[in-house]
């Protein structure tokens, strides 16, 4: 990777996707041990209502299917 002249670099896509980093994502850099490290950023350490949405989708086991309401519930933060 190279440093654009804007101080600009692409996240390859595999790492965005480990990271669930998505367009608009706000990051934050942290230097440790003279090594910059990026992270997700979190709003006050409490999870954003999409980051639990998908949180909870995610322990859900494929067995389990969800109705249209249900998920239309958990995206509202009705659960």
């Amino acid at each position: 990777m190279r440093i654009t002249t804007k101080g600009q670099v692409t996240i390859p896509q595999e790492i965005r996707e480990e990271l669930g980093l998505l367009p608009n994502t706000e990051v934050t850099f942290d230097i440790v041990d003279g090594e910059a490290r990026l992270r997700k950023a979190r709003r006050g350490g409490k999870l954003s209502r999409g980051d639990g949405v998908i949180g909870h989708i995610r322990s859900i086991r494929p067995s389990n299917k969800l109705t249209t309401d249900e998920i239309m519930a958990l995206m509202r933060g009705k659960s």
